[in-house]
């Protein structure tokens, strides 16, 4: 037999068909064909080291330039190693006002980071043309789940890649290095075929997996959940694609875009894909308190509402420093917090009421009394002024006004009549008379770990963490790729674009009710189904590819800021004001239409002329 040359994976002896959390060790050493086809410990490693590249956009994925194609581990992108475990803040979300975060201008990540990740695919390909050949240790069940496993995750691949580029090549066989230019040199296929290619090996994962797998692989519901996540992107980008793109020969050749007519298929496909999961998921339900409830439903590990994860230890040295960085230093053991929920994360909720009808600002007796009334979902999702964590409280404040008279809107930009009695710092250690005049938590003007808005993210905060354990590389919660939330607003959405309101409308409602919101009784449009699904899904790194589908991420950030939520405290009152401003640091965002697809990466076009053209405006 020949060795891999091409791969280099690791074989513990008592690797048995467990998760692949659990193989995530070193590489040591070349194995050949035989020992990797012939039991299922050689077969359950090769796919656990494809599982671990696969480009799940988790705790520690930063779709930033920093990323170099020859050193995985260390850079951006989909980082594996050292590199970029400490980083969580530099979360997509800081792309597009769902946080304000690191990121400078928002052209430095939507241009992509070169992500071209042929080699794990050739990996994959060479497993589905070998596998069947393999001996007698693998039954043919056996075979045919691990099959179905393979073409899982080539359509994760693919699906990873055609959102970023449009069309790409589609290979299907493995390529032989030794083989002439032209085999080697492949072309561009189209977007479209490129989203069928995705759904047909969904389909055949489908139907060669069984209902369940071990934690962190994939099962038939995975495949489906995946399938209408793929099919509703699709149709959007059908419907909607050419209202804004940048004309080409890309787009002229099929290499950006889907025909319109196309869209209502796609949308069948996704619906007809998340209705297979009715009945083998739920909504997690398990605690009667609807705040907490949700506040569980990510970080139960037993969760029924998790379809596929992937699972971090600190043994195994793929611990993430979520805890570390996206709370304040004051509720840490180290690291520093650097992205902050938007007010206008919060309006998709509610409209905080803060001011009179007068324009004055409402006297509060303490910071928590802003969350009266609030849903259930926004305050388990967003740590508002005044909640605590780890027994201390978030004591957000901007400064101090020795007196306040007048609006609201006569202080934003210092505007007299009031600022005059108004004292700032930047320091947490300057007082006035005595009292604090910002908060430990912020808010911040000068720096980093005190929030620029009001607002700290909550959900999937390790709550229950000892504050000496929640310092860098110390995190262990499971990130959740996949949830049957997300199933539901797919199919809602997608349904929605068909004219089923009536499965559209249920859906929504099953969110709304475990989210302890008001019920829709109908006449939702498509920006009702949008906005839930930016509600459900904050932060969990849906909401800059949604922008960039739906085809609104140049209008949303046409030379956007987003805003704050500033309290002030009010000394001769002793009460609290809130005061809507833009956040602190004033970052504009924009967005060029081009970025809706990314570069081709150009050392791929220096060695494969037949990539171009490239993408439209690049």
């Amino acid at each position: 037999m020949k060795n891999l040359k091409h791969t280099i994976i690791t074989i513990a002896a008592t690797v048995a068909l467990a998760s692949c959390h659990k193989l995530e060790v070193a590489p040591k050493n070349i194995i050949t064909d035989e020992a990797v086809f012939s039991t299922p410990t050689g077969v359950t490693a090769y796919l656990a080291s494809i599982y671990s590249r696969l480009p799940m956009e988790d705790f520690i994925y930063r779709n930033d330039g920093g990323y170099d194609p020859n050193n995985e581990g260390n850079n951006g992108g989909f980082s594996y190693l050292d590199g970029g475990r400490w980083q969580c803040f530099y979360n997509p979300g800081s792309l597009s006002g769902e946080l304000v975060g690191p990121y400078g201008g928002t052209g430095d990540a939507a241009q992509g980071f070169g992500y071209w990740p042929y080699k794990w695919v050739r990996n994959i390909n060479y497993f589905i043309e070998n596998l069947p050949k393999g001996g007698q240790g693998i039954t043919d069940a056996q075979k045919n789940q691990l099959l179905g496993e393979a073409y899982f995750l080539r359509a994760y691949f693919y699906f990873a890649m055609v959102k970023r580029y449009g069309g790409i090549p589609i290979i299907k066989t493995v390529q032989d290095p030794q083989g002439s230019l032209e085999s080697l040199q492949v072309h561009r296929d189209k977007e479209i075929d490129v989203y069928n290619f995705i759904a047909d090996d969904l389909d055949k994962a489908y139907s060669m997996m069984p209902e369940s797998n071990d934690r962190g692989r994939a099962n038939k519901y995975v495949a489906a959940a995946l399938k209408s996540r793929a099919m509703l992107y699709a149709g959007s980008i059908a419907k909607y694609g050419s209202v804004n793109f940048v004309a080409g020969p890309a787009q002229t050749a099929g290499y950006t875009g889907i025909p319109a007519s196309e869209a209502n298929g796609f949308f069948q496909k996704s619906v007809d894909a998340a209705k297979l999961l009715d009945g083998h998921y739920q909504l997690y339900n398990k605690v009667g308190d609807k705040e907490q409830n949700y506040v569980q439903a990510f970080l139960d590990q037993d969760s029924p509402e998790n379809i596929f994860v992937r699972d971090y230890s600190v043994p195994s040295g793929t611990a993430h420093s979520y805890d570390a960085t996206f709370s304040p230093r004051y509720m840490t053991a180290d690291g520093d917090s650097r992205a902050y929920p938007t007010i206008e994360d919060v309006e998709r909720y509610t409209t905080l009421k803060v001011t009179n009808a007068d324009g004055t600002p409402i006297r509060f007796n303490s910071l928590a009394d802003i969350m009266a009334g609030l849903e259930p979902r926004l305050k388990a999702s967003i740590y508002f002024p005044g909640a605590t964590l780890r027994g201390l409280t978030f004591d957000v404040q901007r400064g101090l006004y020795d007196h306040f008279s007048g609006t609201a809107a006569a202080e934003i930009g210092l505007t007299p009549p009031n600022h005059q009695y108004q004292h700032l710092a930047g320091s947490t250690d300057a007082l006035y008379n005595g009292l604090r005049i910002i908060g430990f938590t912020g808010i911040s003007t000068d720096g980093d770990n005190k929030t620029r808005t009001g607002f700290f993210v909550r959900k999937y905060v390790a709550y229950n963490k000892l504050q000496s354990d929640c310092g860098l590389y110390k995190s262990t919660q499971s990130w959740i790729d996949i949830r049957y939330a997300e199933v539901l607003l797919n199919r809602a959405e997608a349904s929605f674009e068909l004219g089923q309101t009536a499965d559209a409308l249920n859906m929504i409602n099953q969110i709304r009710t475990r989210a302890g919101a008001t019920l829709s009784t109908g006449g939702m449009t498509i920006d009702t189904i949008r906005n839930e699904r930016c509600k459900e899904l904050a932060f969990e790194k849906h909401y800059w590819w949604d922008l960039r589908r739906w085809h609104t991420a140049d209008k949303v950030l046409d030379n956007t800021k987003f805003h704050a939520l500033l309290p002030y405290y009010v000394i001769d009152e002793k009460k609290y004001i809130f005061i809507r401003d833009v956040e602190t640091f004033q970052r504009t965002y924009t967005f060029d239409k081009k970025w809706y697809y990314e570069p081709i990466p150009g050392g791929e076009l220096g060695k494969n002329p037949n990539l171009y053209p490239n993408n439209p405006g690049y």
